[in-house]
């Protein structure tokens, strides 16, 4: 039985995958509002997650950052949709 861990931590399907996606990787920091707790960066981590593109999601709940990093440019709309639908507010990037 295999593990899609990684020895750092991080989660990985495929090593090749993740060579290439990181190579054409963008990260962009978004301003978010009504964030308070860890359940809201779970919330907005899962949903922003779930979009096409995105390799990683990192939410700072108390400096209200949301760190997304896409394969190539972002779509902002639809982070700005995907958040909105976890019920917080995207408000432009940082």
């Amino acid at each position: 039985m295999s593990s899609c861990c990684t020895p750092d931590g991080g989660c990985s399907t495929g090593a090749g995958e993740a060579t290439t996606a990181a190579a054409d990787a963008t990260t962009t920091v978004y301003a978010v509002t009504g964030m308070t707790c860890g359940h809201c960066k779970t919330a907005i981590t899962t949903s922003v997650g779930e979009l096409a593109g995105v390799l990683s999601v990192d939410v700072d709940v108390s400096g209200g950052r949301v760190t997304v990093t896409t394969g190539g440019e972002p779509d902002d709309s639809a982070i700005a949709a995907a958040i909105d639908d976890a019920g917080y507010a995207l408000t432009g990037r940082a």
